[in-house]
């Protein structure tokens, strides 16, 4: 081939236009302590902090680069592309701790990359001449410095450590095809063919222990994540619970498999400093065991719920009976001493606590074991408690937090649901008809689980093998994690993605023969990258030489769009998004075309070709905007937006790239299978500071921009300006809206809050200019005003402020000074900027949807993307990608399971290949955006609302708080009636116990069961507390029932020992239905009717006479002394006359003489008073939490350096700070 020169000059280096600096990277925990740190690393000047820390900490190599290496001479190869090796000699002359160490230079592993490339290249005959490779060195090398582009992260990890160091260790059992003889060849080394592919789909047998079985899947799994890659694995051929085993029994199911290999996944971090394992499993929808598999997470999530309450419960009150025996008093106050302190017969606070202790279910041996610990002189117990963070010790217990989970669903199916038909489940191992099921309910499930965990995603089977290139090599059952790539099992896929914003002419439109040249060079440089590369597994070597498939896209649309003046939900913005992605995969398939034309079609085109050739006549055809005439596809794309298109020169180029591409497969086929997909981008988007990661709409639009000696500074999105200047705003009006979003960084001139007004507070020169160099960086202007920041003696002394105060973390010195909120907004506002531009001065109205993002931005933003505006983006870049989309589709937390249903919908009849939901506050780990909101916020709204409307106001608030306000808690009597049921479910006993106001209605539940083990026990115990809680805050029960009736898990089956009920498909839904029967008169829950159970039963009873009138006393008494639940009714009419006869039968004194006594018990309110530090800590983490949202950052601490900057990323999730990330790219 040959290559030109765009970028860089014959006889000069690539990097002399380019300026370099030194700094030094450092990436420290919140804490402090420091997680990375490498001194006087050399980085192009352009590059920002955060990009430096990722190169340095991510992909230098940092131990083995020889101080000094020398040239190994190899025959027919170039002298600049040999490969070199430690200089021992020269290197024997150095101390020894000086002869190895790190890559220092961003320039090194540019040079070992493009190098290695180049070297593979050569010997692979891509190139027509020696100077046409040392013309394409010199390009790549330039793209890469410039951050134009970037392969995935496993070519910066392994792509020429032994090119340009020696760096070579054993084999690690990996396999290549030779490209000379085309041979399968078992690897000798470790680095000489590195493993460059980052996307990996796996096959897997239903077989325990053989080759391509269960268990040789997990090792196989481990080669690739040691590695930094990721991979998907459709496990539909592994059989269902309920089929039977050649040897008689029955298997162990799909599920059992799945959590062993999750915990294997967990178990392995690839070299340390890369990421935790990246992992796909997709089942189909008509496995046997698809239910139990969409719950899977669902049921997980429950669990940590219970886990994180349960361990704090018992922290709490353990402790608290701890301190009783240490602190017991008699009733008239003197002190008890000696073994008094542990009888709770004579400690009233011990006994209180114990009690206390039993209602919630601490169980009694913890009780006992607490008091013993107290008698040999202990005084305080240590319970680990967990938290729900997503890399916590509580998601770590429980499984399948190490894959995305999709079910894989077709187009017969999804037809069935629109006829309300049937489904049938169908057995691996016979074929036939395992089980029946409504195709609707199914979909209910689905939408249900994505609802409430963010998991299962949906795979569009039909759409995927409708667009399959190689059909007659077999169908497409699964994906890599991400989603983006999707082919035959066993292959795997390289990515690289260019950064669009580097993309611009002088004048800012696009460089539409840049990126052309571009999208020529990477085409090559990943096809020559299947070349150079070793693989983890026979079945994966042989099918990569023979199909060769790519993964080319893009990054930074969303900021691309911003910068135009484009919103993000646009017909123009779409329509350029299209155009941009059919020009980039129609001249990867031309350049794949002209290298088949001198080295051959990949080997497997022979027995494609027709079916090959008509996908790329589709993908012409849409990228002509032609509405019909497509062949071989049940649902038709969404065509190029030419009339839309803002850059019709990008849409008319992008037609004629088809053109020339399908003209010259026809002519001599392609190289390579598939060419592009769009990827998440989340590491390699960090190092080409990109704003926006693959196909992603902006996160937020103020930025906080890493500072090299530590600290941040904000920063408004450069695309904002841009987009500014472009919509007609001058510099001075620009200059405004940006400190409207940044703030002013001062209270000088602020409104509400000013340097005037805190002099008359008695703030003097000096606290002012404290407060001044403390205010530049705040977030919020509440973290200036503090002790630290004052010191304590002004505090108290001048501002007459307590130490109590001071010590508080939820004190606010404003409000206790006597600002007012509006106040403290206008100076916040003026001070630390609205992070929003919703407001700014001068923005018009009709310009606030280009600056929409993901989330709203800021504490006061409102707008955000649309659910639908995300996957109409995707369905107009769809129909031009040779593989999927990884993409997060964002739902408000308000969005329902319908909206999750009709989002699936919405892709499937767009065309969109594959589709994952998050629904914000949809997973434990995940605070709710809703949370930004203060407790003056929701007070101002509580005192607006009335007594109905409150309960539902602090749900939607408070996602994780110790409440101290009184917010209507309905409070049971102590000694309260109720009713106890024992029943068996599938074995097991329950015992249910119910709690009951004094109306009746159910306050409480208790649960216990046997023969399920502790774990088990104790969860059911802290479930039913949940529920309790939420009874008494108002939750109706209605609400319980409609959500756990139904569950279907074990134990589960026949149920003895209930009169009402003789069937369950849980715990959870004999519970409901018992209740539900009992307190809400749902009889139709019940298998036997309540007249079927009356002893004097005789027939209908249809036309009975009316009840004679009730006695108002002696309903009111029934009311009181009678357990609804017990009865099983809701309303006690009934019964009262047999109350009116009663009271009629006795003698006229007989009230006064004591024969009939009613007792109304009354309500005691108690406060529950909870430890300083524990309120100190949950208080911190959530203002925590609250800043992270309102930066746009997710809320959760990153898994590697616990800094709370993880943002969404394609499906996945990144850390902004440190470049860690959940996906394979």
């Amino acid at each position: 081939m040959r290559i030109e020169r765009r970028f860089t000059k014959k006889n000069e280096s690539p990097y002399a236009a380019i300026q370099f600096r030194k700094t030094n990277s450092e990436i420290r925990n919140p804490d402090g302590t420091i997680v990375f740190q490498l001194k006087d690393i050399e980085i192009p000047s352009h590059f920002s902090q955060v990009a430096g820390d990722v190169i340095a900490q991510k992909y230098f190599r940092k131990a083995g680069v020889p101080a000094v290496t020398k040239a190994v001479k190899e025959k027919d190869v170039p002298d600049f592309l040999w490969r070199r090796v430690p200089d021992e000699a020269a290197m024997a002359d150095l101390p020894a701790g000086e002869r190895s160490g790190s890559e220092t230079k961003a320039t090194q592993v540019f040079d070992r990359l493009a190098g290695t490339w180049a070297y593979w290249g050569w010997k692979g005959g891509y190139f027509d001449s020696a100077e046409d490779a040392r013309s394409y060195f010199d390009e790549m090398r330039y793209m890469l410095a410039k951050q134009m582009a970037a392969p995935n992260s496993p070519q910066w990890f392994n792509t020429g450590l032994h090119w340009a160091y020696g760096i070579d260790g054993p084999s690690q059992g990996h396999h290549y095809v030779d490209y000379k003889t085309g041979k399968l060849t078992r690897s000798k080394t470790a680095y000489e063919h590195p493993q460059p592919h980052a996307c990996f789909i796996q096959s897997v047998e239903d077989d325990l222990v053989n080759d391509n079985g269960i268990m040789d899947l997990w090792v196989r799994e481990a080669r690739l994540f040691k590695y930094g890659s990721g991979t998907g694995t459709n496990f539909s051929r592994l059989r269902g619970e309920t089929e039977a085993l050649s040897g008689g029994g029955r298997s162990s199911g799909l599920m059992s498999f799945l959590k062993i290999g999750d915990k294997a996944a967990g178990a392995i971090k690839s070299g340390g400093t890369t990421r935790r394992a990246a992992k796909m499993v997709v089942v189909d929808i008509d496995h046997p065991d698809v239910e139990s598999f969409i719950d899977w997470k669902v049921i997980e999530e429950q669990k940590v719920a219970a886990l994180v309450t349960g361990s704090k419960l018992h922290a709490h009150h353990l402790n608290a009976i701890m301190a009783a025996c240490h602190e017991g008093r008699l009733d008239d106050g003197a002190v008890l001493t000696g073994d008094a302190r542990f009888d709770p017969k004579r400690n009233k606070a011990l006994k209180d606590e114990i009690r206390a202790a039993r209602r919630v279910m601490i169980p009694e041996n913890y009780v006992q074991r607490v008091i013993q610990f107290a008698q040999q002189g202990y005084t305080a117990i240590e319970f680990p408690t967990y938290d729900t963070d997503w890399d916590s010790d509580a998601y770590n217990t429980v499984s399948g937090q190490n894959a995305n989970n999709t079910v894989r669903v077709t187009d017969d199916f999804l037809r069935a649901v629109e006829a309300d038909a049937d489904w049938n489940l169908i057995n691996r191992t016979d074929g036939k008809v395992n089980k029946t099921v409504k195709a609707a309910d199914l979909w209910e499930k689905v939408g249900h689980a994505a609802w409430a965990s963010a998991d299962p995603g949906i795979q569009f089977d039909t759409t995927i093998n409708d667009w399959h290139t190689c059909p007659q090599s077999g169908r497409i059952n699964a994906s890599n994690p991400c989603s983006e790539y999707m082919f035959l099992d066993d292959t795997a896929c390289n990515l690289a993605s260019f950064n669009l914003m580097q993309f611009r002419s002088n004048d800012r439109s696009f460089d539409i023969e840049g990126f052309t040249h571009g999208v020529r060079l990477w085409t090559l440089t990943l096809e020559i990258s299947v070349l150079m590369a070793q693989f983890p597994s026979v079945a994966i070597a042989e099918r990569s030489y023979r199909y060769r498939t790519l993964g080319l896209g893009y990054a930074n649309i969303g900021g691309l769009l911003m910068s135009c003046g484009l919103s993000y939900d646009s017909d123009e913005g779409r329509a350029l998004c299209g155009a941009i992605t059919a020009l980039m995969t129609g001249v990867s398939y031309e350049t794949s075309a002209e290298m088949a034309a001198e080295l051959g079609a990949f080997p497997g085109y022979a027995d494609n070709s027709q079916d090959m050739l008509r996908v790329m006549r589709n993908h012409r055809m849409a990228a002509h905007g032609w509405a019909d005439g497509y062949q071989g596809l049940a649902v038709l794309p969404v065509p190029l937006d030419v009339p839309n298109c803002p850059d019709p020169r990008i849409a008319k180029a992008a037609a004629e790239s088809w053109d020339r591409a399908v003209k010259a497969g026809e002519a001599h086929g392609y190289r390579n299978a598939q060419a592009t997909v769009i990827a998440p981008t989340g590491t390699i988007g960090l190092v080409m500071d990109c704003d926006t990661t693959g196909i992603e709409p902006d996160f937020a639009l103020v930025k906080f921009k890493k500072l090299a000696g530590g600290g941040y500074f904000k920063i408004i999105n450069r695309t904002v300006p841009e987009a500014l200047r472009n919509m007609g705003y001058d510099d001075q009006q620009i200059g405004e809206i940006e400190r409207y979003a940044v703030g002013h960084g001062s209270l000088v001139n602020a409104p509400g809050i000013n340097h005037e007004t805190l002099r008359e507070k008695g703030f003097g020169p000096e606290e002012l200019a404290k407060l001044e160099s403390t205010l530049a960086n705040a977030f919020d202007i509440k973290f200036a005003f503090n002790k630290w920041a004052l010191g304590e003696a002004f505090c108290t002394d001048i501002l007459g402020l307590s130490a109590t105060q001071l010590d508080s973390m939820s004190f606010d010195m404003l409000a206790a000074l006597g600002f007012s909120r509006k106040a403290i907004e206008a100076a916040n506002i003026y001070c630390c900027g609205a992070m929003t531009l919703e407001g700014a001065p001068h923005l018009k109205a009709e310009h606030l949807p280009v600056f929409d993002c993901a989330n709203p931005c800021g504490k006061t933003g409102k707008r955000y993307l649309s659910t639908d505006s995300h996957i109409r983006m995707m369905a107009a870049a769809q129909p031009f990608i040779s593989g999927a989309i990884s993409k997060t589709i964002n739902m408000p937390n308000g969005a329902t399971v319908e909206d999750c249903k009709a989002a699936y919908k919405l892709s499937w009849t767009l065309g969109i290949k594959a589709n994952a939901l998050y629904r914000d506050g949809s997973k434990l780990s995940q605070p709710l955006a809703s949370s930004l909101l203060d407790d003056e916020d929701l007070r101002d709204e509580m005192a607006e609302a009335n007594k109905a409307e409150q309960i539902p106001l602090v749900a939607e608030r408070i996602v994780e708080r110790i409440i101290e306000k009184q917010v209507e808690h309905k409070r049971l009597p102590h000694r309260r009636k109720g009713y106890t049921q024992k029943a068996i479910v599938g074995g097991h006993k329950v015992y249910l116990r119910t709690g009951e106001y004094e109306d009746g209605t159910l306050g409480e539940l208790f649960i216990d069961m046997h023969k399920e083990g502790a774990a088990f026990r104790s969860l059911m115990n802290n479930f039913a507390i949940a529920v309790s809680i939420g009874l008494q805050y108002g939750v109706p029960l209605e609400e319980f029932v409609e959500a756990y009736t139904f569950t279907r898990f074990e134990p589960s089956g026949m149920v003895e020992g209930n009169e009402a009920i003789k069937m369950a498909t849980s715990v959870l839904d004999y519970l409901f239905r018992e209740v539900a029967i009992s307190y809400l008169g749902r009889d139709d829950l019940a298998h036997v009717q309540p007249e079927d159970m009356m002893p004097d039963t005789t027939g209908g009873g249809d036309k009975e006479a009316n009840l004679p009138e009730v006695n108002a006393h002696a309903l009111e008494a029934l009311n009181r002394i009678t357990s609804r639940g017990f009865v099983r009714k809701a309303d006690l009419t009934a019964y009262t006359s047999v109350m009116s006869q009663m009271g009629r039968g006795l003698p006229a004194n007989a009230a006064q003489a004591g024969t009939v006594q009613i007792v109304e018990t009354g309500t005691v309110q108690t406060a529950v008073k909870v430890d300083g530090n524990v309120r100190v800590a949950v208080e911190d983490r959530l203002d925590k939490i609250r800043e992270a949202r309102a930066k746009g950052y997710e809320g959760d601490p990153c898994g590697d350096c616990g800094n709370m900057t993880l943002v969404r990323n394609g499906t996945c999730m990144k850390c902004v700070t440190c470049g860690a990330t959940s996906g394979c790219s």
